[in-house]
């Protein structure tokens, strides 16, 4: 059990906590178990990420929410796979199947076509539908989020092989399985999400978070170590 003055260093904590989601849970889950466990307060986040998708959540500590707009506005980096032959209403492959088909040969020259045209400023439109992971079990639903309009984003790389793996980077609002549904369309066999992992945001990387699982561990007497403080978060 916390003493008081552990307590009071945690009710003084300002700074960024760089969290290694896994897949398969909300971002929510990640905020309020943080928040639960150590008994903090103010506990914002520079950005959201999907169930499907692990990787790089940024969490911000106190006086850190201060400078939410310029996380949530810096660009981000992701790397994942994309399924070819399946078209879905959400995007992912945990969506109902709109289109499923063969990928046909000649795969790489029609990736080396099409990619051009999702580099630079593109236009994306949100998917009506999107996947929701049931809290505590290992299934998806489905949610009706409405329609939604277009907004403009920037693409700076986005590479994509023929076995699916690809490497994105990307501004602030891109969605992965929106560029993946488009690319898909665009090659002609349908296209959906299968794997993501954001491995950036702004000058934060992955290689420098906790992850989730381990920081459920982590005491309390050592939770301060966790938190970059704000002279040294690069905010």
């Amino acid at each position: 059990m916390a003493n008081l003055a552990q307590l009071k260093i945690l009710e003084d904590l300002n700074g960024v906590l760089l969290v290694d989601k896994p897949s398969g849970i909300a971002f929510a889950t990640v905020v309020k178990a943080v928040k639960r466990k150590f008994g903090l307060v103010k506990v914002g986040h520079g950005g959201s990420l999907d169930a499907l998708a692990s990787g790089l959540f940024v969490l911000l500590l106190g006086d850190a929410n201060k400078f939410v707009d310029r996380v949530m506005g810096a660009d981000r980096a992701y790397e994942g796979t994309v399924r070819f032959g399946l078209k879905t209403d959400t995007g992912d492959v945990y969506g109902r199947a709109e289109a499923t088909g063969p990928v046909g040969d000649g795969l790489s020259a029609k990736l080396a076509a099409a990619l051009p045209e999702f580099r630079g400023d593109v236009f994306q439109v949100e998917t009506r539908f999107c996947s929701i992971r049931k809290e505590g079990t290992a299934a998806y639903e489905i949610a009706d989020t409405g329609d939604h309009t277009p907004f403009l984003a920037h693409v700076y790389r986005f590479d994509v092989a023929d076995d699916g793996a690809f490497a994105l980077r990307a501004s602030k609002g891109v969605i992965p399985r929106v560029l993946v549904r488009d690319l898909g369309d665009a090659v002609g066999c349908g296209a959906s999400l299968a794997a993501l992992r954001r491995t950036r945001v702004g000058a934060f990387d992955v290689k420098d978070a906790i992850p989730f699982d381990r920081l459920l561990e982590t005491e309390m007497k050592d939770f301060a170590s966790c938190v970059i403080p704000l002279s040294q978060a690069s905010l």
